[in-house]
């Protein structure tokens, strides 16, 4: 089967599938709506910030404060997206289809990717658009230095969150065993490992943490990473390759 005629499977495949469509809602609905509250929220505190609090202020991290649950449901995504067809028994007959095991998980990557960087990107706009209205007379305007750049990176996290999320999924061919790696992997041990003084030098090369560096604007006062906003996000594709490759290694060992 050519690469365009999977392609196109595939995204029918994606379309078709109920839970795929609500997740990626979800992300959109969670990112935008904890984005404006603690934005609103933080208007109302930042006069009895300390100085110190202030000055360290960014409004347009602020407004991505609902990209932590958001990613939730990116992960919910790229896991459905390869491991529904393992649940259901249907890899079977997508292999004996396409028995090019490589092309059909590059395609199946490619449309889960392309999908998820358009959701990312408009997600990533509105929740700045809005986080900046209720911030109101502490708001950045996105032409400030550094600002867009952080508001294209929002879009790419989020696809880069989806697409480890396919590749860990590939590896462990399972939706339960692959979110239960998967959430407590980046709502517990990435927050102990880098909120832990002892370990937070490791913490910080973890993908969210790393990733997530493309966001900010304004660098906390005692920020001491050895990476910037780029090389964060350099270090986030280097773990989605890994995971990728990974994936790719297991579908070409394993029967179906």
């Amino acid at each position: 089967m050519a690469a365009t005629q999977v392609i196109r499977s595939e995204w029918t495949k994606i379309r078709s599938v109920a839970s795929t469509v609500w997740t990626l809602s979800l992300a959109v609905v969670v990112t935008i709506a904890l984005g404006m509250l603690i934005s609103a929220l933080s208007k109302n505190e930042f006069d009895n910030m300390d100085r110190r609090d202030q000055l360290s202020f960014d409004p347009t991290f602020i407004s991505f404060a609902g990209m932590s649950l958001g990613q939730l449901a990116m992960i919910v995504f790229g896991v459905l997206v390869v491991s529904n067809e393992y649940s259901t028994g249907m890899i079977r007959s997508s292999l004996a289809a396409v028995p090019q095991r490589g092309t059909f998980l590059f395609s199946k990557i490619a449309v889960a990717t392309g999908l998820s960087l358009v959701v990312g990107l408009a997600t990533s706009f509105v929740a700045f658009f809005l986080g900046q209205a209720m911030l109101g007379e502490h708001r950045a305007q996105i032409g400030d230095p550094g600002v867009l750049r952080a508001v294209i990176g929002g879009g790419l996290y989020m696809t880069l969150i989806a697409m480890f999320s396919m590749g860990v999924a590939a590896m462990l061919r399972s939706p339960m065993l692959s979110l239960g790696i998967l959430m407590p992997f980046f709502f517990l041990v990435s927050n102990i490992l880098g909120n832990v003084s002892a370990t937070e030098k490791i913490g910080r090369y973890l993908p969210d943490q790393a990733g997530s560096r493309i966001m900010q604007v304004v660098t906390p006062i005692d920020d001491d990473k050895p990476y910037g906003p780029w090389g964060g996000l350099g270090i986030m594709v280097l773990w989605v390759i890994a995971a990728i490759v990974g994936g790719y290694v297991t579908l070409r060992k394993r029967d179906a």
